[in-house]
């Protein structure tokens, strides 16, 4: 991506150089390797009610005593009069109260129609303690509503008491609400409409206050502290009621004549009624004229057909109160009210109308729990606003027939809600009309754009999820699945994938509700995109996961063969979720693991092995991982399935990602809990063979074997291989052919390392995890050190010297047990021979414990044997005496987060641009300021470069004492920095300011070396690449350490595993070319071996040909860089060409140098020239074209380093003897620097390294009395 630069004067030529920048592709910057491989606290059942309550139980109390007028109110005359939308005073007053409570029920019925209701008119203390009674008994757990009409009655008392007849309706009874309460029970909900109602929930609010206050007599007295924990009871009670009063406490109600008398009732139970005749009242008929109180009477349709004008009104309705009450109350107030309960959520819905239409009329109705103010919310204008365009067409609609037009309120409510996706800011605040989105999910026209922004919000991230959850989008998105439109299943397939990533608990009702065939039809549907079959397989991990119901369902839904079938489907994605889904629906369950077995899944997923992706691979491992993990009772052949699986899985110990590599431990962990007998017997003989090469010296005739990196070093201290690489000088001769291993006469020690055959899965299994051991990479080491302790302590502890019983059949060829020798393939492509030192790892404290006399162990497991006994049967000095228990390895499972981590993929906006591409991002215009930085910096050099080769190159700019020898030095192209490696860590120095900024250690072992160190992203974000001689390449991030986390190690891997051991070697030597992200990599080995690092894997091996070590690499600098170069320590230089097969691409071989080839370099000119120098002294320049050199440059014997400038004419080479002598191409001596600067100055140190910069004429060099120096042309001359 490139930027506009017009403003920048550049040329054309410098426009091209800066777009170089934006078009280099970058290493090692996936989430694998900058994200630690974790997953995320998922959210748990917060979103859904603790319980789910349902109000079975109402009581309808009213006492009217029609036609008496209660004491304490006068009323207007006229007066508002009806009661349930009937006049009491139009029939005898019995019919009237009997037709007002018949109407209030049918009014209820409309929001719950399966509740019980019981009437209680005009009713006495003792028939409303029998009605309440009798109603919480039925009710059990479940709520009571309460509806108390006290509109014939005097006003509550102060105290809280309510008013009802005597038998005689001669007397008014006071009712006290305390005892209203104990026989109403919990939960339970009141309605008080009468005036003055507030003082109710004002007493109830006293109670609860009185009730927090224990009382000192109260913890004193035992009578007292029965009353208070009854007091106590009780306001926990009462704090769990829910109420809702008609007015403050001083308010009376409205006696408008153009109001029902129970204007708050008939808000609750008929809102759209009231709130048609309101909007009349409030109109007057300036709007829309002619309208009256009878023709909005007679609006067509129902309140349940949304088709109708009454229907979508009262929809309107429901989703603007919801909308209201969303983005007002706290969420958990909410959830309460509005979600709980439909009952009651349909109640306050509607209570927000009777405050809004109430407080125009001087009465505030109150709740408990209380609510914020609402009437003057917006969304109210949005309310009248479709009320103005429904009623606009009563008119047309009554008098001519037409047809109801449909109201634009939600597709105007969506287009909002997509502004403010499109628009808003990261930061921004939550949307207004999300429960509108909710509601249009139910209406078949706004359906598909409704999910399609929902899918939208959702890809926000966790926080939409969560929200989205809480607003009560589950239950809609969840009955969506039984729709057969496929226009809905891309939406329906993302919108589940991201609710699954926040919150897996949704499988349970996923599975309930069948939902789980949605996404099996999806998935198995070839015409759907990958994009979308790889969210319905992650959907089915999802389902599976840890869900053995979950795990029935998808395997008789097919799911294994479903996901096999795709395996080799080209989206990486896809199949690194097939091989997951695979993974967790057979773990743990036996009938998923032989279905697979049926459908041979494991050799299935054998291709994917080979993948291109790092974490398909990784995947891969960690589905055969877990088909081989089975704990249940298993046969034969699962056995010899696991052995299969078992040893296809040791081949990715080479693996250069740390991801595969450690699911490849927790897979072969995994295979030691099921025969942790047989690796415990083949522990053992490694350690005995390991105990007789400390006791036996090592006799070697011929030719000497090749030993493992691992040998001549132990991670967890000194080791036999110390000693023996430093007693005897080993001799290497490279790929040792099988048959001269057949002829080596060698010590009893080595019978079990060298063998012609192939060994069983125990021996490598066993070397495999001895591999692990010594990691570069520290979470997979001790990952496979806890395995091998585990191990080795069962081994020592089982081998307690003992008697072998004489068995009447021995067999030598028992396919489960391991031989009496173990056989380790010393193979290229197999693990290396582990013969560390095993014993090592495990603690001191138990590598005391006393080892018992060898023994055959053909002998322990015979053919007729079961693989899961314990053993051979002994005879021990006391028969009765137990053996003593070991600590298995299966009772703590082994496990990563990589499937956890996987998951963040979905939960994180995958939709979303990402900011690397957003050309308003803070990122892209730092990565912009860099790349003219680095334009900057090459065009300034270049007038540098042209006169190098004319000048002196010895001024001395930069000195300083290393904190120990410098083994490499590299410029840091863009900064003004040079890192030093010594033996074990990497020091960082500022060259101009002269200051030391960090230093961190490799973590290398302790008899190793860094002997290769490169810049990697050196233009953008520059990390650090180091190689040490035991194989290992390290690639480290904030090397500067300006962070707060520090310096990090981003990957390591082993770039080379059969190192060979030599007097003088060359460690490792590594090429890494920015353009093709590829690293080459060689040294003390016969071969160079290509690393793609994007992929994080081996490409191919090209064997040198040579017998001796590589000591340089070079590439050529072209676009195509098919030619590759590499001097080695027999004295040639070899050229290959690499886009011919390996065994043929040597088209070269220059062999003039008579010495050590210190180092070789290929000019990026097109007709470049190859310059190579030896140690002799000479100096070779060579015509890819020829093999006689065409130029010879003499200089001093004892030669150590040479490095050739990049750009600029300039060669400098180092010695032993205690100089640095700068020449050009032409053999022009420029320089000789043997001091450092200033009065008497000291001489320099025999020199250890050289390094140009990439650019700049700068010269840095590290010596053997730890001094580094940087040296530049004379700043104040001219040329």
């Amino acid at each position: 991506m490139t930027g506009d630069y017009e403003d920048l004067g550049l040329t054309p030529e410098e426009e091209l150089d800066l777009e170089a920048d934006w078009n280099l592709p970058l290493a090692f910057t996936k989430q694998r390797h900058t994200e630690k491989i974790e997953g995320t606290t998922t959210l748990t059942q917060t979103w859904r009610m603790k319980e789910r309550m349902k109000t079975v139980s109402v009581a309808l109390v009213i006492c009217l005593n029609v036609g008496v007028d209660p004491p304490d109110i006068v009323k207007t005359q006229p007066c508002a009069r009806l009661e349930c939308w009937i006049d009491p005073l139009s029939t005898s007053p019995q019919k009237a109260l009997e037709g007002i409570g018949a109407n209030l029920q049918k009014q209820y019925e409309r929001w719950q129609p399966r509740a019980r209701y019981k009437q209680s008119l005009d009713p006495t203390v003792d028939e409303v303690k029998k009605l309440c009674t009798s109603l919480r008994r039925n009710a059990k757990e479940e709520r009571v509503l309460f509806h108390y009409n006290g509109h014939g009655v005097p006003k509550p008392t102060v105290n809280g008491e309510i008013w009802v007849f005597n038998k005689s309706y001669t007397q008014y009874i006071p009712l006290s609400v305390y005892d209203l309460h104990s026989w109403m029970g919990t939960p339970s909900i009141y309605v008080y409409d009468c005036s003055n109602a507030g003082i109710i929930l004002k007493s109830f609010r006293d109670f609860s206050t009185q009730g927090d206050k224990p009382t000192e007599e109260a913890a004193l007295n035992a009578s007292q502290t029965s009353t208070s924990s009854l007091a106590s009871t009780s306001t926990t009670a009462v704090k769990s009621c829910i109420q809702l009063a008609s007015c403050g406490p001083n308010e009376l109600l409205p006696m408008s004549p153009d109001l029902p008398a129970d204007l708050f009732t008939s808000c609750l139970t008929t809102p759209i009624k009231i709130a048609l005749r309101w909007y009349v009242l409030q109109n007057s008929g300036k709007l829309i004229s002619g309208l009256t109180q009878e023709r909005v009477d007679r609006i067509p349709g129902q309140l349940n057909d949304r088709r109708t004008m009454l229907g979508e009104l009262n929809w309107i309705f429901t989703a603007i109160t919801d909308t209201i009450a969303w983005n007002v109350l706290p969420r958990d107030l909410f959830q309460k009210l509005f979600r709980q309960d439909l009952l009651v959520a349909s109640l306050f819905r509607n209570f927000l109308l009777a405050e809004r239409i109430m407080r125009t009329y001087n009465c505030t109705p109150v709740s408990c729990p209380a609510l914020p103010p609402t009437y003057q919310h917006h969304m109210w204008q949005a309310w009248d606003l479709a009320l103005d365009l429904c009623l606009g067409q009563l008119g047309d609609i009554l008098d001519n027939g037409a047809s109801f037009k449909h109201s634009p309120f939600f597709a105007e409510q969506l287009t909002a809600f997509q502004v403010w996706l499109n628009y808003g800011s990261i930061d921004r605040n939550p949307p207004e009309q999300l429960p509108i989105v909710l509601q249009v999910l139910l209406s078949q026209v706004h359906r598909l754009r409704a999910l399609d922004l929902l899918g939208l919000f959702l890809d926000l991230g966790p926080w939409a999820v969560s929200l989205a959850l809480s607003v009560g989008i589950f239950p809609y998105v969840l009955k969506l699945l039984q729709s057969s439109a496929r226009e809905l299943r891309p939406l329906l397939v993302f919108i589940w994938a991201k609710i699954l990533a926040v919150d897996n608990s949704c499988q349970a009702d996923l599975v309930k509700d069948n939902g789980h065939k949605y996404f099996l039809s999806v998935l198995a549907d070839p015409y759907m995109p990958a994009e979308h079959r790889t969210m319905a397989a992650f959907v089915l991990a999802m389902i599976v996961n840890n869900y053995p119901n979950g795990q029935e369902a998808a395997m008789k839904g097919n799911l294994i063969t479903i996901c096999l079938e795709q395996l080799l489907d080209p989206a990486h994605l896809l199949r690194q979720w097939l091989a997951l889904c695979l993974a967790k629906v057979w773990t743990n369950f036996s009938a998923a693991r032989w279905c697979g077995v049926r459908d041979i899944a494991h050799e299935k997923l054998y291709c994917l092995l080979d993948d291109p992706e790092p974490q398909v691979r990784a995947a891969t491992v960690f589905a055969l991982g877990t088909f081989i993990s089975n704990s249940t009772e298993r046969s034969d052949h699962a056995n010899n399935i696991d052995h299969t699986v078992g040893m296809k899985l040791v081949n990715m110990v080479n693996d250069g990602s740390p991801l595969v590599r450690k699911e490849l431990a927790v897979a072969l962990g995994g295979l030691v809990q099921q025969f942790e007998t047989q690796f415990a017997a083949v522990a053992y003989q490694f350690m005995e063979e390991e105990r007789l090469k400390q006791t036996t010296p090592l006799l070697v005739t011929g030719v000497t074997t090749a030993l493992s990196p691992l040998q001549s070093y132990n991670s967890s201290g000194g080791s036999s291989y110390e000693s023996l690489s430093g007693s005897v000088d080993i001799t290497v001769i490279p790929n040792l052919p099988s048959e001269r291993i057949k002829r080596v006469s060698s010590s009893t020690s080595l019978t079990g390392i060298l063998n012609k055959s192939l060994g069983n899965v125990f021996t490598n299994g066993w070397s495999t995890l001895l591999h692990l051991a010594t990691d570069p990479f520290p979470d997979i080491q001790n990952m496979a050190k806890s395995i091998v302790n585990v191990v080795n302590l069962k081994a020592k502890m089982s081998a307690q010297p003992r008697q072998m019983k004489q068995s009447t059949t021995i067999s030598h060829s028992a396919p489960a047990s391991p031989s009496n020798k173990p056989i380790i393939p010393i193979m290229s492509e197999t693990p290396p021979p582990s013969t560390h030192d095993s014993s090592a790892l495990i603690n001191p404290s138990t590598s005391e414990i006393p080892i018992g006399s060898k023994y055959r162990y053909s002998t322990q497991f015979s053919r007729s044997r079961k693989m899961f006994d314990k053993g051979p049967s002994v005879v021990t000095a006391d028969e009765k005496e137990e053996e003593p228990v070991v600590p298995l390895v299966k009772n703590q499972p082994m496990a990563t987060e990589f499937f956890s981590w996987c998951c963040i993929h979905f939960a994180q906006s995958v939709k979303r641009l990402p900011e690397d591409h957003d050309l308003e991002s803070s990122t892209h215009h730092e990565r912009e300021f860099k790349f003219i930085r680095n334009a900057n910096l090459r065009r300034e050099a270049r007038s540098e470069q042209l006169r190098a080769g004319l000048g002196r190159l010895d001024e001395e700019i930069f000195v300083n004492k290393n904190t120990s020898l410098p083994t490499v030095i590299r410029f840091q192209p863009y900064e003004p920095n040079i890192a030093v490696a010594d033996k074990e860590g990497v020091s960082v120095w500022n060259w101009e300011q002269g200051v030391h900024i960090h230093h961190f250690a490799n973590h290398n072992p302790r008899n190793s070396r860094i002997t290769s160190m490169d810049f990697i992203n050196a233009h953008d974000k520059t990390l650090l690449l180091t190689g040490s001689d035991d194989g290992a390449v390290r690639v480290w991030n904030d090397f500067c350490g300006l962070t707060e986390a520090g310096t990090q190690l981003l990957t390591a891997w082993q770039a080379l595993s059969d190192m060979l051991p030599s007097n003088r070697g060359s460690g490792i030597v590594t090429e890494f070319e920015q353009e093709s992200s590829h690293l080459l990599v060689s040294g003390d080995v016969r071969l160079i071996r290509l690393w793609d690092v994007n992929r994080e894997m081996k490409l191919r091996d090209i064997p040198t040909g040579a017998d001796s070590c590589v000591t340089s690499l070079s590439t050529h600098q072209s676009t195509d860089r098919s030619l590759l170069i590499a001097g080695c320590g027999d004295g040639s230089v070899r050229v290959y060409d690499r886009r011919i097969p390996s065994p043929d691409c040597r088209i070269m071989t220059l062999r003039e140098h008579k010495g050590w080839v210190v180092k070789v370099h290929m000019q990026g000119c097109t007709n470049g020239k190859i310059v190579s120098a030896s140690a002799a002294g000479d100096v070779r320049f060579w015509d890819p074209r020829s093999t006689e050199s065409i130029h010879t440059v003499n200089t001093a014997n004892g030669l150590t380093a040479l490095e050739v400038h990049p750009y600029a004419d300039v060669i400098a080479c180092g010695s032993v003897n205690q100089m640095i002598r700068v020449f050009n191409t032409s053999g022009d001596s420029l320089s000789v620097i043997k001091y450092h600067e200033g009065f008497m100055g000291q001489r320099i140190g025999a020199v250890t390294c050289l390094a140009f910069h990439p650019y700049k004429v700068k010269l840095a060099a590290g010596s053997t009395d730890s001094f580094i120096t940087v040296h530049s042309t004379p700043e104040n001359k001219k040329r």
